[in-house]
């Protein structure tokens, strides 16, 4: 009688655990999906200007760009111009004549190429970076 106690005790704390887990999970990754990031404004107001971010999932730089915007990043208008094997570009990168990454347009038909600081895309773009 004591083993199969026993064993009933260690199977609820075994269930009681991966309960535990489960919702430390759900808080961790899908809750905190929906928390506004700090930049979502600043983030926001570059694709409502029409700013586009050109770049390519295997790039440093790229994700270094990426990085600045923390959990905002999901707003980010972002283009994505490598092939899935990371060989080649994709044709609405070399139709808009994309030859370094990252690479910024803006609206008003100019560009930048390379890292381009918060600062310096809230100067080009009149988005106002929070304090």
């Amino acid at each position: 009688m004591k083993t199969k106690t026993k064993v009933k005790g260690k199977i609820i704390f075994i269930l009681i655990a991966g309960a535990v887990v489960l919702l430390a999970w759900y808080y961790f990754t899908v809750k905190s999906i929906n928390v506004p990031g700090k930049l979502d404004g600043f983030t926001q107001c570059l694709k409502d200007k029409g700013t586009i971010f050109y770049g390519a999932f295997w790039c440093p730089h790229c994700q270094a760009q990426k990085k600045l915007f923390g959990s905002s990043v999901k707003l980010l208008p972002y283009v994505e111009c490598s092939f899935p094997n990371g060989n080649g570009q994709l044709a609405i990168c070399n139709d808009k004549n994309i030859k370094s990454y990252p690479t910024w347009d803006f609206a008003d038909g100019s560009r930048k190429e390379g890292e381009v600081s918060l600062e310096d895309l809230s100067a080009k773009t009149g988005c106002v970076l929070p304090q």
